[in-house]
């Protein structure tokens, strides 16, 4: 009994050690938004266009889909399809890949200063909204252009967005742990998510409810696919997927909590791992 309320006891510890660290974090937005700001200008500094390479890099992908499997997969208004699958998939694997490698990279900053861990993770993830936001504009364009209707269910849409940036920060939490105590993951998570693009419903449908084929398989028992359906069903289909919002809503508070528990129990060990 004593035993279960000790552990009990370190666990709200640990949650209350997590909680302000993400609060100590968001009292210096200033300080990670402006080193976000001032990674996306250094990445292009050189380059004529700057960051609108990071448009023209997401109009060539979907070009690429809509010229290749367009007429293949037969799915109406194809390109307004890969348009918002592309936007969500890219945000998803930048999050992913960067994020494994987050604290190995800021090592040094770690080790020399005193600043909540949770900054350099939302340094990370308003650098990947940053960069996605290149994309939300080459993706409006599309949708136009593909005469997609403005309606009310884009609200859905808009909705599904903002569960996806809440998630964010846990999910970097989560792959940044991971790459700082299995370096090897890093390599292992790039890879999974080259393969996964073309495993999940980015390109590609599937319409046949309880088809136990390997596409079926894919695109039900994935947990990204239900992602790519919040943002994209109500935009095309004008149509609320609540079970796929349910099933998104529950994954997020799945990974919010094992993230608190990660940086609660973790954040002061793992200044020596790296």
């Amino acid at each position: 009994m004593e035993a279960g309320s000790h552990e009990t006891a370190q666990t709200m510890k640990f949650l209350q050690e997590a909680l302000a660290d993400l609060g100590g974090a968001l009292g210096k937005r200033r300080i990670w938004f402006a080193l976000a700001s001032e990674d996306i200008s250094d990445q292009h500094r050189r380059t004529s266009l700057g960051p609108f390479w990071l448009l023209i890099n997401y109009l060539i992908f979907v070009g690429t889909f809509v010229f290749i499997m367009g007429r293949s997969e037969g799915i109406p208004n194809y390109t307004a399809y890969v348009a918002l699958g592309l936007l969500v998939w890219f945000y998803i694997m930048e999050t992913m890949n960067s994020g494994v490698g987050l604290f190995v990279r800021e090592e040094s900053f770690i080790k020399g200063t005193t600043l909540p861990l949770s900054i350099y993770v939302f340094r990370m993830t308003a650098q990947a909204l940053m960069r996605a936001g290149y994309a939300a504009l080459g993706c409006v364009v599309l949708l136009a252009i593909s005469g997609v209707d403005l309606s009310w269910y884009w609200l859905w849409s808009a909705a599904a967005i903002a569960l996806i940036v809440f998630v964010t920060p846990a999910a970097i939490i989560i792959f940044a742990f991971l790459g700082a105590y299995f370096p090897d993951s890093q390599f292992i998570v790039q890879n999974l998510t080259r393969i996964g693009m073309f495993l999940t419903p980015v390109f590609w449908a599937h319409t046949s409810a309880g088809d136990l084929s390997v596409r079926g398989i894919f695109y039900y028992w994935n947990p990204f696919t239900y992602f790519l359906e919040i943002v994209r069903v109500p935009i095309l289909s004008g149509d609320a997927p609540l079970r796929s919002f349910a099933l998104c809503i529950a994954t997020s508070l799945a990974a919010w909590m094992l993230a608190l528990v990660l940086l609660g129990r973790l954040r002061r060990q793992v200044v020596f791992v790296l």
